[in-house]
């Protein structure tokens, strides 16, 4: 099952982080990632993206929890969401490659799901429906993106809110 995992930098938790890095990076190396990278709001770091592919709903909670960074206390708050691979790949066969920089977008709601088929997909890194554990009902839909205009990804009118981040890829340099 796969599940979009986004951790909330605390503020100031910047030194942390880059302690723990080779920590960080050394627990991901543990796990089949389709994508993962830090977030920035104007260059400086906010927080940090996995979309992992686990056992369950248990598993993909004791990933987000277990992470160094977080485990230090360098996380605010942890959204974890199943999530449906609707390109079927990984960040890493992104015909577009990594350089560069990106946006996680995130749309949330509720009741009939929106977005389903997505737009213009040579843009999309990775996308999907974020759901209820048990997949049952949707709860909005994620993607990381590299366009101009990465608000249009989602069809606002359709979510309760929508969040923009940039984002960039992630993983050993």
């Amino acid at each position: 099952m796969e599940f979009l995992c986004y951790h909330r930098d605390r503020p100031g938790s910047t030194p942390l982080r880059s302690r723990l890095i080779e920590e960080h990076w050394a627990y991901m190396d543990g796990f089949s990632l389709i994508a993962r990278g830090p977030t920035f709001l104007d260059g400086v770091l906010t927080g940090s993206v996995h979309v992992v592919d686990v056992p369950d709903a248990a598993a993909a909670r004791a990933f987000a929890f277990e992470e160094p960074v977080y485990q230090a206390g360098g996380y605010r708050d942890v959204l974890v969401r199943r999530w449906r691979n609707v390109l079927g790949r990984t960040m890493w066969d992104f015909a577009g490659g990594r350089e560069g920089g990106g946006h996680l977008v995130l749309g949330f709601g509720a009741g009939e799901a929106a977005d389903l088929v997505p737009a213009r997909p040579e843009e999309l890194i990775a996308y999907g429906p974020l759901l209820s554990d048990d997949g049952a009902a949707w709860l909005g839909t994620a993607a990381l993106v590299r366009t101009a205009d990465p608000a249009a990804v989602l069809t606002h009118d359709r979510y309760d809110a929508v969040e923009v981040h940039e984002w960039e890829f992630g993983g050993r340099r």
